[in-house]
């Protein structure tokens, strides 16, 4: 357990760096807005021996604290600042659902520190294409009368994963910020910004998810000259702790496809 001091406020982050010393390849864990570092537990596990992995708590979230009340306002210069105090010059950035838009932003401003780039179950913090913006716009009024958890975790895993479910309501509740109360604002870039970074993009999307649909994540991929995407079965929003094991093999198959080397 490690922070970072910014202005008044402390940043939390976790670093597991259990791989040899020639091989420190570093994944930065990025949550949502309903979680925060405890909720990447599967990702730990099953990674940790193989890759260096730093999990961050965005400020309000988990121990991370927010005295400036910035919200989102701050998350791109705090990510800046963990990395620069965790020692990690260059990194694979995964961004669940918020953030996805925080890695998104830390990727057009600083390219050369980001390796590849996962976004999962996201498009926050890109430009969305015409059609997709009023799609994604009609879709969040809809949204806004569901529950947080069947906004946040897919029909099979309400129904199959009751226990999951729970989990997930107790680490959020650990927050100081949830969806409704989460101040600030989030940077936008379009698609063609984002390829001329020439970092790698995986999209991966749960076939369940209500609040960035497959079908409407296919076409910002189409339109981001490069990037890959993975449909996720049986999933929703947080394919990550709905399906964890089909969730790593997409993104380590990804991963151990491009040519790149981590530091």
């Amino acid at each position: 357990m490690t922070f970072v001091r910014r202005g008044d406020s402390s940043l939390h982050y976790d670093l597991y760096d259990e791989t040899p010393a020639d091989g420190r390849d570093t994944l930065v864990l990025l949550h949502g807005v309903g979680g925060n570092h405890a909720s990447w537990f599967e990702q730990v596990a099953a990674w940790r021996a193989r890759y260096r992995l730093l999990v961050v708590d965005a400020r309000g979230f988990g121990r991370s604290t927010d005295a400036e009340d910035l919200g989102r306002d701050g998350f791109v210069d705090d990510l800046a600042a963990v990395l620069d105090a965790a020692a990690v010059r260059r990194a694979v950035l995964i961004g669940q659902s918020m953030g996805g838009g925080t890695a998104v932003s830390y990727t057009c401003a600083h390219p050369e520190r980001v390796a590849a780039l996962v976004l999962a179950d996201t498009l926050f913090g890109v430009a969305l294409p015409p059609g997709v913006d009023e799609r994604m716009a009609a879709l969040t009024t809809r949204n806004a009368a569901l529950s947080q958890l069947q906004r946040v975790l897919g029909p099979t895993s309400l129904a199959e994963r009751p226990a999951r479910a729970t989990l997930y309501t107790a680490l959020a509740g650990f927050n100081r910020y949830d969806v409704r109360t989460l101040t600030g604002t989030q940077a936008l870039h379009t698609p063609a910004a984002l390829a001329a970074t020439k970092v790698p993009v995986l999209f991966v999307v749960g076939c369940e998810d209500v609040l960035f649909p497959p079908a409407e994540v296919r076409i910002v991929h189409e339109a981001l000259h490069g990037s890959s995407f993975v449909e996720l079965s049986a999933t929703g929003h947080s394919a990550y702790f709905e399906t964890p094991a089909a969730f790593d093999r997409a993104v380590l198959a990804w991963l151990g496809g491009l040519d790149v080397r981590l530091e």
